[in-house]
């Protein structure tokens, strides 16, 4: 079910795995994912087993690879769902409400998890490439520092390694313009970008301490890929404070 949890008291900040799930290949395992063609009630057996572990109910959005942030109030959780049981279309989650989880949805992406526990606020952002180039990061920090948070703290999840994500060199250099330390070589020695380093470097120049969970979701097993397998399940990054 997870591939790491945080054992810190006050609230829940985990990353799952393939483990425990009701689908069946090619999603076999604990596929979160609702938008990429699992059967729809073996998605909600899985959504369900999770909140059972972590004791709340997890907010989901579409996401697009952008860098628009839902701010998750009262009124949004009771108002309109879209298809896949989310609360809008956006890749970044905030929100001061207790007893809920937000959740954020990957298959070699990288998932960031945001705290400020003195604050009582959390968040979480899918940076992909096109995320990270265009700024979702900055985004949700910047979301909820506008909600009074002063002490943020960041978890960075797994997600495909430099090594394994080649790409031509044009988009090397697009992200390279962003962040120059996710231009890397893959194992071939081609082109090559790490994202994970690119949000750890913009998350350390906005002064946020955080913590890096290492692992290459092309590269284990117990995690879903896009670049090994094409279609294929998410796991997720999930953060909530107990009510």
């Amino acid at each position: 079910m997870f591939a790491w949890r945080s054992s810190a008291p006050g609230a829940v900040l985990a990353f799952t795995d393939r483990r425990g799930g009701a689908s069946s290949a090619p999603f076999a395992g604990l596929n979160l994912g609702a938008h990429v063609g699992d059967a729809p009630e073996d998605v909600a057996t899985n959504r369900a087993r999770l909140e059972a572990q972590i004791g709340m109910p997890t907010v989901w959005a579409d996401q697009v690879h952008g860098t628009d942030v839902i701010h998750v109030t009262g009124e949004v959780l009771q108002g309109p769902r879209t298809s896949t049981g989310a609360v809008g279309t956006a890749d970044a989650l905030v929100t001061d409400l207790p007893g809920i989880a937000l959740g954020v949805l990957v298959a070699d992406c990288t998932p960031v998890l945001l705290l400020d526990e003195r604050a009582g606020l959390v968040g979480v952002a899918h940076a992909g490439r096109h995320g990270m180039t265009k700024g979702v990061v900055p985004a949700v920090v910047a979301a909820l520092r506008d909600l009074g948070s002063r002490d943020l703290q960041a978890t960075v999840g797994p997600s495909v390694c430099g090594r394994c994500y080649e790409v031509p060199a044009a988009l090397r250099d697009e992200a390279a313009a962003v962040t120059p330390v996710s231009a890397t070589l893959a194992w071939q020695g081609t082109p090559a970008i790490d994202v994970a380093a690119g949000v750890v470097d913009q998350l350390a120049g906005m002064g946020i301490p955080l913590t890096w969970v290492p692992g290459c979701a092309r590269e284990i097993e117990s995690l879903f890929s896009h670049r090994r397998d094409g279609t294929t399940g998410r796991f997720a990054g999930i953060v909530g404070r107990p009510a």
